[in-house]
């Protein structure tokens, strides 16, 4: 990919966010010739009498959703690459004007002249990035969080994906891409039903540790809550951190060792350059570990290895959902 400068033309934001509605909740109202679009995200009810034309995303699934969406046009800017992008959004994100490679700033953000922001993660919003949501909220600028990673969405009984797929469609209201996030829910429940109907054969519920990264010489895996408890439990298998209540705690080795998972998976962040992001990274250090090198699933080599992205929500989770399902057939777990 060749490099992009960094926009830095300032203007006026505008439009007022208010209210607060469960992330359920979608109204049209009609209004003449258009009509306001209303949804909720997160404590905030986001109105919309026009379609924005200038969206800024804070994290690579975000960007990568909305590119899915067909919504590169409208796209102010970018930040926030762990990886390289999927290839086939490769041509559409060359069109992205990348505003910062990591997190972006307040004024970065301002400078972009958005009239909406996007993020998959609440915690993007924050004072010392982009400013909290209130803040933004203050400035006319409205921000939309994935209901994924809402504490309100979270309670409502619906499962990671189901809030995934709720997000397209609010998207698709939002950016009137309604047919298009209507034909992406339809394609990714599809994988989802069909990952839960390979997961009725499998017995005994094989314990599965996912690992996302080692930092300074410690491992973080999948706690309760999150996409990989979600997708081992669709596959008839069981997160062996559920009850740890966090979604990516840090862990010792020790404790991986005494989970005694029936396999591993391992999510491969190699291009963020980092020593322990890669998954042969990972492996290694598991095979050089005194202890976790004797369990079984290292002995006969029961590892899946996964995009690391895609541990998290984003439009490309359902790619290693089937990764999980096609592991789980070679392993031997699905009859």
């Amino acid at each position: 990919m060749s490099p992009r400068a960094v926009v830095g033309v300032a203007a006026a934001l505008g439009l007022l966010v208010a209210g607060c509605s469960t992330p359920s909740d979608t109204t049209s109202t009609a209004g003449g010739s258009s009509a306001t679009v209303t949804v909720s995200s997160c404590g905030q009810q986001l109105s919309f009498t026009t379609a924005p034309e200038r969206v800024v995303t804070l994290d690579q699934s975000s960007t990568e959703t909305l590119l899915e969406l067909g919504l590169a046009e409208r796209m102010a800017g970018t930040s926030n690459l762990k990886t390289k992008v999927a290839p086939r959004y490769q041509a559409d994100y060359d069109k992205v004007p990348v505003l910062n490679p990591k997190k972006l700033t307040g004024e970065q953000l301002r400078a972009a002249a958005p009239d909406v922001v996007v993020s998959a993660f609440a915690a993007l919003y924050t004072k010392d990035q982009v400013g909290t949501r209130e803040e933004l909220a203050q400035l006319g600028l409205r921000s939309f969080v994935s209901a994924v990673d809402c504490p309100e969405a979270n309670q409502a009984g619906m499962t990671p994906f189901d809030l995934l797929f709720a997000d397209y469609e609010n998207l698709g209201r939002i950016f009137h891409a309604e047919d298009k996030a209507t034909a992406l829910k339809a394609a990714q429940r599809a994988v989802v039903d069909r990952a839960a109907a390979t997961g009725q054969t499998v017995q005994g519920q094989p314990s599965v540790v996912w690992l996302y990264s080692v930092y300074n010489g410690l491992p973080y895996v999948a706690g309760n809550g999150g996409m990989p408890s979600e997708m081992s439990r669709l596959v008839g298998a069981r997160n062996a951190f559920d009850d740890v209540h966090e979604q990516w705690p840090e862990v010792s080795w020790e404790q991986i060792a005494q989970r005694n998972p029936d396999f591993i998976v391992v999510g491969d962040l190699s291009e963020r350059g980092t020593p322990g992001d890669s998954a042969q990274d990972k492996i290694t250090m598991m095979r050089q570990d005194p202890v976790v090198s004797q369990l079984t699933a290292m002995q006969q080599n029961k590892i899946i290895q996964v995009p690391g992205i895609e541990m998290d929500p984003s439009v490309r989770t359902v790619n290693t959902l089937q990764l999980l399902v096609d592991g789980m057939k070679s392993l031997g777990y699905v009859r």
